[in-house]
């Protein structure tokens, strides 16, 4: 090598070293963004876990706890119509209007990230937080994010919006070990899925951006203020009956017994 100006110039050697990296590093990437897993096998099948309930097992268990798991799944027409409608205002209101990927939320996201210099918003849809529960992790990394956008691209072609909305219900998570509707109603509200009231739907859907910090029946004013606005939201895109909304949405709160009574369980052992 040449010595210049006490720094070193690259030799032959050395460049073609560092340019057979690059193209492994570059080549690798692509590996993982294109390299898609075939959906198509959740058209009828039913998930028994995701991903994401793996990695936070392996979390746990690298921790030596041992997490329960509960889940019990749920077909489309057992799920109250309340949660439904409060999940979609809450999380995705053009779900049924995008190709699996929001373009103008992404792009808000983005300027946010940019703004804060770090990943502080997602702006994921139901079916890009599908694509990541099923197959991905919680990692921001941009990489993932690519791949998680073409998952969603796969899943919207092959499965449809009401299979997706159905196995989104069904693994997000809602509280430590509690995935899909049926746990956590039966969690919280002590009932069926079926039977969840506008606002314990509400208080759900509230709880869904981070659920192992909020908890649907804290009473906190934080999840007061999110109830309420998404009731209204609900209210708004006329979800709601003019002529019940008032007597049904004055029913008593209350903290429900957190059994999961009925729940399928699943012991992750050491």
């Amino acid at each position: 090598m040449t010595k210049k100006n006490s720094g070193y110039l690259l030799g032959g050697r050395e460049l073609a070293v560092m340019a057979g990296f690059l193209g492994f590093l570059v080549m690798a990437c692509a590996a993982y963004v294109f390299w898609l897993p075939d959906v198509s096998e959740f058209k009828k099948k039913n998930p028994a876990d995701t991903s994401f309930m793996r990695l936070k097992e392996r979390q746990a268990r690298a921790r030596g706890l041992k997490l329960t798991r509960r889940m019990a799944w749920t077909p489309w027409a057992a799920i109250s119509e309340n949660l439904k409608h409060a999940v979609l205002v809450a999380e995705d209101g053009g779900f049924y209007s995008h190709n699996g990927v929001d373009w103008d939320s992404t792009r808000e996201a983005l300027k946010t990230d940019w703004k804060k210099k770090r990943f502080a918003k997602g702006g994921s849809t139901i079916t890009q937080q599908v694509a990541r529960n099923l197959y991905l992790s919680p990692s921001k990394n941009p990489l993932r994010k690519v791949k998680e956008i073409l998952i969603a691209r796969r899943l919207e072609r092959e499965l449809g919006k009401r299979r997706i909305f159905e196995i989104y219900l069904n693994i997000a998570e809602w509280g430590k070990g509690i995935y899909g509707a049926q746990a956590a109603a039966e969690a919280y509200f002590g009932k069926n899925a079926a039977d969840l009231t506008p606002e314990e739907s509400a208080a759900l859907a509230a709880a869904l951006p981070s659920p192992r910090r909020y908890n649907p029946t804290g009473g906190t004013r934080f999840m007061e203020r999110q109830k309420s606005r998404i009731v209204a939201r609900m209210r708004a895109s006329g979800y709601l009956p003019e002529e019940s909304e008032d007597e049904v949405l004055e029913e008593s709160f209350g903290v429900i017994s957190s059994t999961g009574i009925a729940v399928s369980t699943y012991a992750v052992s050491d």
